[in-house]
């Protein structure tokens, strides 16, 4: 109960000064097994506010790419090699009591016909504070480059980088979510610490 009703509690939005207009912009959330990630098109801004991700060996300027997948979640837990069902139970441990974060960035083509995912309509303004918002989990070294992770992907072109913050029990992948959406002044709920808390927020904030 607890998850529903911080799904549907309005959480506290962070002032964005930005006044750019412009066409109304669309994001997406995509469900995992576990948890959501967002869904960024590939726009020559997005690509150019993630040069980091490029030098560090992200295809962005892939002619097929056309959306950017971005995830944020424990590295323990994100980055162990196999499926959900051998995670040994020390990682869980750590992931549930806390545990340094990572990002997973991904990039992949068009969606295919008919695909459906919850879509957000975002301003320019709004799209700009996103882009911000995420770029700040990013750890950066002396040279202000990412730190790439030297761990195995979930495809053939995935990375993981060190992310500021900590994970645990209270601080899920999917509370990250709509903790970057209100970051950026998109309205979301308080608390959506499971994949229906996200789906349910965005059908709450979002019907449209």
């Amino acid at each position: 109960m607890s998850a529903v009703a911080g799904a549907l509690i309005p959480g506290s939005l962070s002032p964005n000064p930005s006044a750019e207009g412009g066409p109304p912009i669309e994001i997406r959330l995509v469900a995992g097994p576990i948890h959501y990630d967002l869904l960024l098109p590939l726009t020559p801004r997005t690509r150019a506010r993630f040069f980091h991700l490029e030098q560090a060996g992200l295809p962005l300027a892939d002619p097929q790419a056309e959306w950017l997948v971005i995830g944020w979640g424990s590295r323990a837990f994100y980055t162990h090699e196999g499926s959900y069902s051998d995670m040994p139970a020390a990682t869980l441990w750590r992931a549930v009591t806390g545990d340094e974060a990572v990002l997973r960035a991904d990039v992949i083509g068009a969606l295919p016909q008919g695909y459906e995912s919850p879509a957000l309509k975002v301003t320019p303004a709004e799209y700009s504070g996103l882009l911000m918002a995420i770029l700040r989990q990013l750890k950066l070294d002396a040279d202000y480059e990412a730190i790439a992770l030297p761990a195995p992907g979930f495809t053939d072109t995935d990375m993981f980088f060190e992310a500021t913050g900590s994970f645990h029990i209270f601080r899920t992948c999917n509370t990250w979510v709509s903790r970057i959406l209100r970051r950026a002044g998109i309205r979301f709920g308080a608390w959506t610490p499971t994949p229906y808390a996200v789906t349910l927020s965005h059908r709450w904030f979002h019907p449209e």
